[in-house]
């Protein structure tokens, strides 16, 4: 096997595993990334490039290969049309990968995955869209159709967005979307500082490391090759979480002492971050649903070396009577559409529908009616989702203080990608008053 064609067959593997088997991204080519470990940093940079590149605009390749394809790629074998798919990417977004050189392994990969019969229908599509690229034409109305295909969103998701924000903001999210951006990691100041932890992460290997604008205890890394082989990370010096995921810890009034409860805290970064502001006092109870998740968090307790986080399995939608007004603050992150975090988690927009963000909002319902109990008088419930879909934050929140006039809104933001410096993400602090 040559190396070029090994790379393409990583990336056909995880898009595969994606886009037909259902496997989120980040974990099918980070179990990718983690079986290869002997190929090298510029190896494993075409994989993750090609892979992220193509879900990224993805809808963009497929209009691209219904132009000069008389089988449209909804009726294609799913390998032949993800060979398409890759080889397209390169093609229009890869300027250093020679057409030609796509083209022709392509048809190889084709080949080995027993295609034989369609080795020349590949080459065809592919010569062809070569020749015609630069004069493609794209859809100039609806907005949601042009925009859909330019930035590779489903219309529903930006009719929505165009129902709650102005055009120019919807424009900015999409834009943001498709940013390449660094990586955004949270650390103790306690345990290391920032110019040490600088020093170590170029010392091993990453390329730039700077201060964040929002906070001064998280940096933004990039030019590195896999986390993993980090020292830095296995030590437990730094977490990896958005700023937007900070600033809702960052907005609770922790004190010493204080018990916290989250209730859907796997991997574990705010459990993780509140355990950090009670500075070795209090407690955190992360707990989180399945067994898998548990471990998670249990691993992620164990590497960042924390003494007052305890991970527990339990269902958020079942009550707890033992933590009855237990609580002084309870953390309710809640399953969400995750609409904000399309940037880094760019396959959620393809298995996402809008019936499901109806059912999300209703579950999120649940979910708050149950663990508000856990709050004791005058202390506080965040409500937080990584989305920026009003029914599942603003709505939610809204119906939420109908329903329970005990409690009152304390803070709300609404964060959204390209607008603020972070991710979309939205927060709601809520207070129970004291009887």
């Amino acid at each position: 096997m040559t190396k070029t064609t090994n790379e393409r067959e990583l990336a056909l593997a995880v898009l595969l595993s994606v886009l037909k088997e259902g496997a989120p991204a980040h974990l099918a080519l980070r179990n990718i990334l983690e079986k290869y470990q002997y190929i090298d940093k510029k190896e494993r940079a075409f994989v993750t490039r090609v892979v992220e590149g193509t879900l990224e605009h993805l809808i963009e390749i497929d209009y691209i290969i219904d132009q000069f394809s008389k089988v449209k790629s909804a009726k294609m074998k799913p390998v032949i049309c993800m060979i398409l798919r890759i080889s397209v990417y390169q093609m229009k977004y890869m300027d250093h990968v020679p057409d030609s050189a796509v083209c022709n392994e392509a048809v190889k990969l084709a080949k080995k995955k027993g295609f034989q019969s369609l080795a020349g229908f590949v080459n065809g599509v592919l010569r062809n869209i070569g020749r015609n690229l630069s004069s493609i034409t794209y859809p100039k109305e609806p907005k949601s159709l042009c925009w859909s295909v330019q930035y590779s969103m489903p219309e529903w998701i930006i009719d929505k967005w165009l129902l709650a924000y102005s055009e120019d903001t919807v424009k900015t999210i999409l834009q943001d979307i498709q940013r390449e951006k660094p990586t955004c990691i949270r650390f103790d100041p306690d345990k290391i500082s920032k110019e040490d932890l600088t020093n170590r992460l170029l010392a091993e290997g990453v390329e730039k490391a700077e201060e964040h604008p929002l906070l001064p205890y998280a940096l933004l890394i990039s030019g590195y090759d896999y986390l993993g082989f980090l020292e830095s990370f296995e030590e437990g010096l730094f977490y990896v979480q958005d700023a937007s995921s900070m600033m809702a810890v960052e907005s609770l009034p922790v004190k010493s002492g204080d018990y916290i409860i989250d209730v859907c805290a796997a991997p574990g970064g705010k459990a993780l971050h509140a355990a950090e502001k009670l500075a070795g006092t209090g407690h955190v109870e992360a707990r989180d649903l399945t067994e898998y998740k548990v471990g998670l968090l249990k691993e992620n307790i164990e590497r960042c070396g924390m003494r007052n986080v305890e991970a527990v399995r339990m269902d958020a939608l079942v009550y707890d009577e033992a933590s009855c007004e237990k609580a002084d603050i309870v953390i309710a992150d809640l399953p969400c559409s995750g609409l904000g975090v399309l940037s880094g988690k760019k396959d959620i927009r393809y298995r996402m529908t809008e019936k499901q963000t109806t059912e999300l909002s209703q579950l999120q319902r649940k979910m708050l009616s149950v663990v508000k109990d856990y709050v004791k008088p005058g202390g506080c419930l965040l409500y937080s989702t990584c989305t920026i879909n009003r029914e599942e934050n603003e709505e939610n929140t809204a119906w939420f203080l109908g329903e329970y006039p005990e409690f009152v809104l304390e803070k709300e933001k609404q964060y959204l990608p390209g607008i603020d410096p972070c991710d979309g993400f939205y927060l709601a602090v809520l207070k129970k008053q004291e009887s």
